[in-house]
């Protein structure tokens, strides 16, 4: 069922309001407690829908029916008055990139900075996923971005095969086990490892030292939308300051 959750946060939304858009309850708590790490000042909304996510696996992708909802959510965001959506699901990347286009309000991916990074490290990025829906936009996202930033890269995916399965059979110790060694696997043949899901994060200290640099989204996503934000805030203070300005002056 679709939820919007609000916060306990006492702070007014002069000090900035993020919605964040999930397609499962899995995220919820760790963004929540990141936001308020890096940004305590800014008030979070939620919105979770958990049939999305679903959607798109047993269909093998972002479906017309998630495509619609996307919209809806991030319309509902803008009239609510949020300054930045932050979209929580890699999975639904692009399509939340085309939903970000019928609004005015800037709309932030998890995953953004992480390509970016990805691509300033090397021409050889891996990607690592548990989910195949996963793969091909994080591998858009970061050609994308290559292009952008003028460089070449070549994208080598791998999907942990039984990964999944294992973290919804409740066995975390399997799941991170065969995470773990993929990462390690592909470190030996890439300039940088990509894990596609911000869920894997969580395995990054138990890598040890690595030959390359391990990348993942939660905290590098965050911290990007609370730079989208404050230069949104910083813009509206100038903009409110020059007509302040102009209101103030004595008639010629």
């Amino acid at each position: 069922m679709p939820s919007i959750e609000t916060s306990d946060s006492k702070l007014n939304t002069e000090h900035g309001l993020i919605a964040i858009l999930h397609t499962s309850f899995v995220a919820v708590e760790g963004l929540s407690e990141l936001f308020a790490e890096l940004a305590p000042q800014v008030t979070l909304r939620h919105i979770v829908d958990d049939s999305l996510l679903d959607e798109v696996l047993n269909n093998g992708g972002v479906t017309p029916g998630v495509r619609k909802r996307l919209s809806n959510y991030l319309a509902a965001a803008e009239q609510m008055g949020c300054d930045v959506i932050f979209s929580q699901c890699s999975s639904v990347g692009e399509a939340v990139d085309e939903a970000a286009e019928e609004i005015s309000v800037p709309v932030v991916r998890i995953d953004t900075r992480m390509a970016e990074m990805a691509c300033e490290a090397g021409t050889r990025v891996g990607v690592v996923a548990t989910l195949g829906t996963t793969l091909a936009p994080t591998q858009a996202l970061i050609e994308k971005t290559a292009a952008t930033l003028s460089r070449s890269v070549a994208v080598t995916n791998v999907l942990v095969e039984g990964a999944f399965d294992a973290l919804k059979a409740g066995d975390l110790e399997q799941h991170n086990a065969k995470v773990i060694e993929a990462v390690r696997e592909l470190a030996k043949r890439v300039d940088v490892v990509v894990c596609a899901q911000g869920s894997m994060a969580a395995i990054v200290p138990m890598l040890g030292e690595m030959p390359v640099p391990v990348l993942t989204s939660p905290r590098t996503g965050v911290a990007h939308a609370i730079e989208v934000l404050n230069d949104r805030l910083a813009s509206r203070r100038a903009s409110e300051a020059a007509r302040s300005k102009r209101g103030g002056r004595s008639p010629g």
